[in-house]
């Protein structure tokens, strides 16, 4: 896509988004910090699996430990970010990531490398996580403004997507010339660009630092955040979507890569190509999404963009050494990439103008909460039927997730007016 068409997708009243300086800066950190997660995310499965000669069981307990703390430190997370300036924690869940990613690199070299380093670093690098994305979701309506929150969000989605499109290949062909340990050392360095980045942004949150109202607690704080999403019809409706989603996808994170290298026999560039390939549509479902948005609907495109890309993920279980492997695989992806790409911008814009601005990170770290909890399981669930009844049932157990995940949604959203733009108060 040309900057001119992008920018044209992005330009909404008050003047193009790339216009304003901290909101590219913004963008830059995203930018380089996505593409360094897609390029050394098919580093680190690969390398548990092709350097460490990893079980299905291990490498889903690696990305069960990236996500387990969710569901540990999510919703506290989200009632301190409600009280502190966000950028600062932005900034340090950065520099946490950098550093200890370096660390994986610099034990293969030495030769000291274990699943269990892996398996350490997925949990730190997890907990900064938590804090990152739930005060960058709180973060991005001050930036941007609540009235172009569409915009903004596709705008980071469509550069996330950018990297997600060239990252894995660049990854697969860096892994076969340098070595998978290596290709980790990129990630490091763009979360330090990230970091950097993030830090330079001038923009003062309205109000600096949050101190609890007197006599409140952090219990308190939290229960209100849950009691806000669970009473919501249309909010509890995206959470159990999100989980059904994210439970079939880590399930997928413990046995693709191996299905990938064992079963179809396919090279580490050949697999980069295909995450890639898979991942082509993203930029697209990315930059589009306002566009979908205005011609179906803000709330109906939410749950048909589930509905009309989850079966098409069954493909991938049908896939066999020859040429359905790259096909099949490649058209699958795709499709799940596509729909999860606009439901995530679609999604997470409706639930933005939903919330009132106190328990923006609240709702994002309950939502998150909720959501994120269903990966560690889907990712130990995955290994267990990987290893008992074997890659391919396993996959298949993944489509018929992803194919069931939109109906709480039809049942929220199917009498949602189709051009109703929702403005929460404070």
């Amino acid at each position: 896509m040309s900057l001119s068409s992008f920018q044209e997708v992005h330009t909404v009243s008050g003047g193009s988004l790339l216009a304003h300086r901290d909101f590219r800066l913004l963008l830059l950190g995203q930018t380089t910090s996505q593409f360094g997660a897609q390029v050394s995310g098919i580093a680190v499965p690969l390398l548990a699996v092709l350097t460490l000669d990893a079980s299905p069981f291990e490498v889903g307990l690696i990305a069960a430990a990236s996500t387990v703390a969710f569901a540990v430190i999510g919703l506290p997370a989200g009632a301190w970010l409600d009280r502190w300036p966000r950028r600062p924690v932005l900034v340090a869940s950065d520099v946490v990531r950098a550093v200890s990613l370096a660390t994986i690199p610099l034990a293969a070299w030495f030769g000291v490398l274990t699943i269990a380093q892996l398996v350490v670093i997925a949990l730190l690098t997890g907990v900064a996580r938590v804090f990152f994305d739930v005060g960058y979701q709180a973060y991005v309506p001050s930036i941007v403004g609540r009235d172009r929150v569409l915009a903004g969000n596709s705008a980071m989605e469509t550069m996330r997507a950018s990297g997600q499109f060239v990252g894995p290949g660049l990854g697969g062909w860096l892994v076969a010339v340098a070595g998978a340990a290596n290709v980790v050392f990129v990630q490091a360095v763009t979360f330090a660009v990230s970091a950097a980045s993030i830090a330079a942004i001038r923009h003062q949150e309205a109000g600096g630092s949050r101190p609890p109202a007197a006599g409140t607690s952090l219990r308190a704080d939290i229960g209100e955040g849950l009691r806000f999403v669970l009473r919501h019809r249309v909010l509890r409706a995206i959470a159990v979507a999100s989980a059904l989603s994210n439970l079939a996808f880590a399930l997928a994170s413990a046995v693709t890569f191996v299905f990938l290298a064992r079963t179809l026999q396919l090279s580490p560039t050949v697999i980069g190509l295909v995450v890639a390939g898979g991942s082509a549509t993203v930029m697209a479902g990315a930059v589009l999404t306002p566009w979908l948005a205005r011609r179906i609907g803000s709330a109906r495109i939410v749950w048909l963009s589930l509905a009309v890309t989850g079966p098409l993920t069954l493909l991938i279980p049908l896939a066999r050494p020859g040429w359905t492997a790259v096909t099949f695989t490649v058209i699958g992806m795709a499709a799940g990439e596509l729909g999860q790409i606009v439901y995530a911008v679609s999604s997470l814009s409706l639930r933005q103008r939903l919330c009132p601005d106190r328990l923006l990170a609240r709702v994002s770290a309950t939502m998150r909460f909720l959501v994120m909890a269903a990966f560690p399981l889907g990712a130990l669930l995955g290994g267990v039927l990987g290893e008992t009844a074997g890659l391919r049932p396993a996959l298949w157990v993944c489509g018929v997730l992803l194919v069931l995940a939109p109906a709480p949604l039809v049942l929220a959203l199917r009498r949602w007016p189709h051009d109703h733009q929702p403005v929460a108060t404070s």
